[in-house]
Formats: structure tokens, sequence, C-alpha cells
């Protein structure tokens, strides 16, 4: 079982808790403009990688609160864990979190462009 560490609650069972999926997804600033497939990819396209992985996670049985956790999908070893809105803290030499931020986001902005 996996223990989190709930930025408000402190360290519990992994039961307690929701996964939300991949975190660090900008929603489109103007999806009227933007076409469906975009949208599409918005909504449903995301990283599934083999390593760390930036993650979403609610303590649902708890404080019901959201935060960001650096999970490994392999190990599941919580690398780090952190306030919506804050960074995630280094993680070099991680292997699949390595500019996943920055991906997610320049993914969508390229297409926007483009279209």
């Amino acid at each position: 079982m996996i223990q989190i560490e709930c930025p408000w609650c402190g360290t519990r069972d992994e039961e307690e808790f929701t996964c939300g999926g991949q975190s660090h997804i900008t929603r489109p600033e103007k999806p009227e403009k933007i076409s469906d497939e975009q949208w599409a990819s918005y909504l449903f396209n995301r990283i599934n990688p083999k390593g760390v992985h930036l993650e979403r996670w609610r303590h649902t049985f708890g404080c019901r609160q959201w935060f960001n956790v650096a999970r490994d999908t392999v190990s599941h070893e919580v690398f780090a864990v952190y306030k919506m809105g804050e960074a995630v803290s280094d993680l070099s030499g991680r292997s699949a979190a390595t500019n996943q931020t920055e991906k997610g986001s320049a993914d969508l902005a390229a297409k926007e462009v483009a279209g």
C-alpha cells in the first residue's frame, strides 16, 4: 500500500485518496477558437509514462483537498507532494517527469498557433 503525505493532514494510507490523473494540464484560454480535434486532445489525451509521473490526488476521506504528487508508476515510490499552484521540486535525474509540465502546455499551444 502506498503512503501519501497530505499537505494538510500528514501521512495517510492510499485508500483515503482518489487519483485525479495527470497534473499541470492547462485549459485553453479561448476554447471557442480551437478546433474540435484540439478540444478533444485537451480533454482526453494524457501521457502515460513508465517512470515518474506528475499526478493530481484528492484526500477524499480526509480534508477533501486537491494536491499534486510526483510518483513512479513502476515502483509506486512517491518523490514529492506539493499543493496546487506550487512548482514541483527538482526531479532531475528522474526519468519520465522531466519536462512533463512544459510538454502538455507546449503541445496545446503549438496546436493553437498552427490551427
